[in-house]
Order: structure tokens, then C-alpha cells, then sequence
């Protein structure tokens, strides 16, 4: 039987009222009773279910409202946590994620010679850069000359950047936002770029470091990186006070990295360093490097120094290095040394006599007119012997002589009446073994050779078994010639603040290192050997000169021995202004100081003077005997 089939009740069990009124309604009204077989039986009983009531009915309804009010809630609750809550953090988020941050680097403060002379500078310059996500929207005029996207920028890019079409074209094309195209351009290059209004191209204001002079006291002003940062020289020693703070530019960006019109903006403006004043004056630095590089070349010397130094002030007005590089072009030097004058150290020689001669007086053990048999070859009671420069017969030279003489042999009878830890002692007063505390980078101390060696004690009485540094040697005669007082040296002489303010420089450190008369004793005796000894060829005209030559033997190349030949004196002698030194380290045309160093001495001193317009002596020289 079907699904459908109606089924009759089991025996016994009697229909209600209710089915047997379900069955009679659902009977087809006028429907003729059943014929035939079973027409006798009971009718078919069929269930029905029972009719919802109206209360269940409204049980649903109020279950789905409130459902449908939940969701609302739930939703609208999220509404006013994103909208009223969390809005503006989720704003700032999303206006963040489109802010770009660019860095303005301050202008460089300028370097100066002691008249204001620019020896380093800032000088507007511009940096062209690409977006290459934009350069596809330029839209030429539709000539072959100028058709849309990358290649009519390049077009018409190329000219101003002296560039090729095609290669410029390739540079162009791209998916970075950012990417340099040329740096330094000149500011009417820039401004023509500018005006063109290219889809994707920057021009950017920077300031690029130039150096008027080109190599001009470029041993002594260094050289910045491409960022502007300080390397060598005074360049990287006073880079804190140089450079300039930097400032930014934040603004609101673009899909495609552009700055969004009317968009956040925010701006921190950049602010120049301060500007260094030097004590160098630029034309005796200039002439101090020709005649040094052309002495070098005329003597075969391997290289050489010559140091200008005011004895009142400790101020340094030329420091020549020869072949000092060119700050514009740091990449064509041979390498080496910036300044091999404060950091390179020789032996000094006879010029370190002076100081055994300071430290003798000052301890008054002998005079100045002393009396000294002075031979060719001299063996002290160690055994170690030494010998004068030139072969000789036994001279009789007074303490003046011996030094106007340059004599080794006499010297060493001198020097031999001070103890070894009082020639020690008086090196040590005098500077060497520490840095004069110059203001430049890479300043040596000096050496000091094994002082229980069996000869050295008696070598450094003649300026060997010791290692100065130009600046150094030089600070001997000028400490001398400033009645006895030591000046520290330095060549920054004072600072201008952007606002135009200038701060000069701390007075230099003074300390007394033999007395007023024994350095006017010491001075009259080094005018000897100008007038009567070894120093003559550096005498200039209608001034009185002291000074002191000097040769030594130096250790160079892998053990092979070398010779630094030097003149160190002081003009003019009778009211002391300038220390000058002149070294030359190797010279093959000749060995002694007197013949490669002193000349040149003379034609820098005389320029000196006449630059700073130092009038001639007005006193002949009182000077001690030299023989007896």
C-alpha cells in the first residue's frame, strides 16, 4: 500500500470524534455511498495533526524580532567603535601609511683664510631625480620629435643634462619612485628643467662643497664625501661645527608618489653651520707651496715641508706639504698622508742642537764664550766615537763657534755636561715626544730612541736617536725666539655664526720653557751662524736673521738609508715675528741644509715679510765670538 493509503484502525480500538470528523470533512460533498463488497464496512479513520495555536505563532515572531534587533545592535556597535571610537587613530593610520619624510641637508659653513678668503664653500647646486611611475603620463605634442612617455621626456631632458636620448630613455623607464638622474647640476640648468613641469621629475635644491683655490692649503682643508661629510683634513676635524642641521619636508603622497595639492604639509627648515676662520694667509701660502714644489723637483727630493709660524701667537700662517692634493678631485692623489707635516716625523739633526745649547745656559754650565777644542773625530769614554759632517784639522771654537759650526764633536763635549735624564728632561720641555696639540687630524707625538743603547744618549745631543714632526721642529726656534715662552700652534683662529657673529678662538696655551736671557743669549748665538757659520745662504736682505741648518740621516724605503737636509730660523732676530722652517726629505742634488734648504728660506721669508709689511732691522747684531 501506498504512502497515501489510508489504514484502519486495529481491532478494538475505536475511533475518536475527532478523527471520524477529520475523515467525514474531508469527504467529497454528494458522494454516493460505497457499493458492492464492503460496502457494509466502517469508514477509514485518517490522523490529522493538531492546529498551531495563536500563541505559538506569536512565540516566533517575537524570537525573530529580536534576533533581527541583535544583529542591528551588533552591527551598529561596530559602526560607532570604528566611526566614533577608533576613527581617528584608523585615519591617522591610513594618512600616515601615505606621508613621505625628506631629509634638507644644512649648508656647510665656508673655511677662510685669515682675510676672508674662501678656501671651502657651499654653492647652490640641484639634484635631478626620477619617479618613473609618473613619466609615462607626459603627453608630447604627437611630432616624431616629441612623442608621449619615457622617450619625450628623454627628449627633451637630454640637452639640458648633456646626455644621450636613448640611454637617458632607458634610465627613465622603471617602477621605482625614486631615482637620482644627475647630482650638481648648475641653478640655470635647474631652473629650465623646473619650468618644463616633466611628469616625474624632481629637481631638488642641495649644497655641493667647491674648493675656489683648487689645491690650495688642500693639505690643511681636507675634503667632504658625496653626503657632505668631512673626511680629511680640517673638513673632518671640525666637521661638528661645520656642518650644518639638517632639516625635513613631510607631506602627503599620492598612489603614484606624488605630493598630494592641498594635502598635509610640514616643514622643518634646515640651518647653516658655522663658518672657520683660519689663521693661513692665502699668498704666503701659495708662495710657500711654489717654492717647495719647485726645490723638490730641482733637488730630486722625495717630498718636503715648509712652516710659517707667528713665535707672539702660536699662529700658523702657511703649512706646505709638497704635491698637496687638489679638494676638488680627492680621488686623483697618490694616497699617502694629507699632511705629512704634523703627521710624518724625521730625525731632526743639528737643529735639535739648539736645544742642548738652551738647556746648557739654562742650567749654567757653560757660557757662550766658552772655550772648546774641537776635532774632526771624537771617542767619549763609553768608546763610542763620532764625527763632524766635514774632515777638519782641530778648530778652537767657543760654545758659539760650535754651534755657529754646527760642530758634532764640539756639541757633544757640551751636551756631555748634562746628565742623561737631563737631556732627556729638556726634549721633553721643548715638545718633543708629545703632540704640540694642533688643530688638525693625525698629529704624531714623535719617537724617542732606545735611551739605553750605548750611543743614543749622546746622539740626541745632536738631533738624532729622536723623531719630531715638522711642526715640532719648527716650535723650538719660535719658543726661543718668544723670549723663552712656548706658544701652542693652531691655524683656526675664530668662528662667524650664521647670523654674521664672530667668536675668536681661545688664546693659545703659554708656557715658559727657559728663561728671558737665556733665550736672548741662544738667539744672538744662532744669529752667528747665519752671519759667520753654516746658515749664510739664508740671510735676507736689510733684516737680521737667526736660524740653524741641519742634516740627518733617516731610515727610509725598506731599511735603505736616507737624508732629511733643513734650515729652521727666526726674522727678524732683533724683534722676532716669524719661525720659519724648510725640509726637504731625500734631496739628491745635495745633503746639506745649507745649500737645498736655506736658500729657499730666504726668498719665503722675504716674501713674508713684505706681505705683512714687517719693516727692516733698525739694529746691527752684537754677537759673541765664535773662535779664540
Amino acid at each position: 500500500m501506498s504512502s497515501t493509503t489510508a489504514r484502519r484502525p486495529p481491532a478494538g480500538r475505536q475511533p475518536t470524534r475527532e478523527t471520524v470528523e477529520t475523515v467525514r470533512a474531508g469527504a467529497r460533498p454528494g458522494a454516493a455511498a460505497p457499493r458492492g463488497r464492503g460496502a457494509t464496512s466502517p469508514p477509514i479513520v485518517v490522523p490529522r495533526p493538531p492546529r498551531p495555536g495563536r500563541a505559538g505563532r506569536r512565540a516566533r515572531l517575537v524570537v525573530l524580532a529580536v534576533a533581527v534587533v541583535l544583529v542591528v545592535a551588533v552591527f551598529a556597535g561596530r559602526l560607532v567603535y570604528v566611526q566614533a571610537v577608533r576613527g581617528p587613530s584608523v585615519a591617522q593610520q591610513a594618512r600616515d601609511e601615505r606621508l613621505s619624510t625628506i631629509s634638507i641637508i644644512g649648508a656647510r659653513g665656508q673655511i677662510t683664510d685669515r682675510d676672508g678668503v674662501a678656501l671651502a664653500t657651499s654653492v647652490e647646486r640641484y639634484d635631478i631625480s626620477v619617479n618613473q611611475r609618473l613619466v609615462g603620463e607626459y603627453r608630447g605634442k604627437g611630432a616624431p620629435d616629441d612623442p608621449d612617455g619615457a622617450l619625450g621626456v628623454a627628449k627633451r631632458l637630454a640637452p639640458l643634462l648633456g646626455a644621450d636620448a636613448a640611454v637617458l630613455g632607458g634610465e627613465l623607464v622603471g617602477t621605482r619612485s625614486f631615482k637620482y638622474l644627475q647630482k650638481g647640476v648648475l641653478p640655470q640648468v635647474a631652473r629650465e628643467i623646473f619650468a618644463m613641469r616633466l611628469p616625474g621629475i624632481n629637481v631638488d635644491k642641495v649644497a655641493d662643497r667647491v674648493y675656489p683655490n683648487g689645491p690650495l692649503a688642500g693639505n690643511i682643508i681636507g675634503f667632504v664625501n658625496s653626503n657632505g661629510q668631512g673626511l680629511e683634513g680640517l673638513e673632518a676635524s671640525l666637521d661638528d661645527r661645520l656642518k650644518g642641521t639638517p632639516g625635513t619636508e613631510v607631506f602627503e603622497r599620492g598612489a603614484k608618489g606624488q605630493q598630494v595639492p592641498g594635502g598635509y604639509f610640514e616643514g622643518t627648515p634646515a640651518t647653516q653651520g658655522d663658518s672657520a676662520t683660519l689663521t693661513i694667509d692665502s699668498d704666503i701660502q701659495w708662495k710657500a707651496e711654489s717654492l717647495l714644489n719647485e726645490q723638490v723637483a730641482a733637488t730630486g727630493s722625495d717630498s718636503g715641508t715648509i712652516v710659517v709660524m707667528d713665535v707672539r701667537t702660536g699662529e700658523v700662517l702657511a703649512l706646505a706639504d709638497s704635491g698637496s692634493r687638489d679638494p676638488n678631485k680627492p680621488g686623483d692623489s697618490a694616497g699617502g698622508s694629507l699632511a705629512p707635516s704634523v703627521s710624518n716625523v724625521f730625525e731632526p739633526g743639528s737643529t735639535g742642537k739648539v736645544i742642548t745649547m738652551a738647556a746648557v745656559l739654562e742650567e749654567g754650565l757653560v757660557t757662550p764664550t766658552d772655550r772648546w777644542t774641537v776635532p774632526y773625530k771624537l771617542t767619549v769614554e763609553n768608546g763610542q766615537t763620532f764625527k763632524d759632517s766635514h774632515e777638519h784639522e782641530t778648530q778652537h771654537l767657543t760654545t758659539a763657534g760650535v754651534l755657529a759650526e754646527s760642530s758634532n764633536t764640539g756639541t757633544v763635549q757640551i751636551g756631555s755636561k748634562l746628565t742623561v735624564d737631563q737631556r732627556y728632561r729638556w726634549l721633553e720641555r721643548f715638545g718633543f715626544g708629545s703632540r704640540t696639540g694642533i688643530d688638525l687630524a693625525g698629529e704624531s707625538a714623535g719617537l724617542f730612541g732606545d735611551r739605553n743603547n750605548a750611543r743614543t744618549p749622546y746622539v740626541v745631543l745632536f738631533g738624532q736617536g729622536v723623531s719630531v714632526n715638522a711642526i715640532q721642529a719648527t716650535q723650538v726656534l719660535a719658543t726661543v725666539a718668544n723670549d723663552g715662552v712656548r706658544v701652542q700652534p693652531h691655524v683656526v683662529r675664530g668662528w662667524t655664526a650664521p647670523d654674521g657673529t664672530f667668536t675668536a678662538s681661545k688664546k693659545a696655551a703659554r708656557t715658559r720653557i727657559i728663561s728671558q736671557e737665556t733665550a736672548a743669549t741662544v738667539m744672538t748665538m744662532l744669529e752667528s751662524v747665519v752671519d759667520e757659520g753654516t746658515g749664510s745662504t739664508a740671510s735676507i736682505p736689510g733684516y737680521r736673521v737667526a736660524g740653524k741648518t741641519g742634516t740627518a740621516q733617516n731610515w727610509i724605503n725598506g731599511g735603505k738609508q736616507g737624508i732629511t737636509a733643513s734650515f729652521i730660523g727666526v726674522v727678524p732676530a732683533d724683534e722676532p715675528r716669524l719661525a720659519i722652517s724648510v725640509i726637504l726629505h731625500n734631496p739628491r742634488t745635495s745633503e746639506y741644509g745649507s745649500v737645498v734648504a736655506a736658500p729657499v728660506f730666504s726668498k719665503i721669508g722675504a716674501y713674508a715679510l713684505s706681505e705683512l709689511g714687517v719693516p727692516p732691522s733698525g739694529t746691527k747684531a752684537t754677537l759673541f765670538p765664535t773662535t779664540w
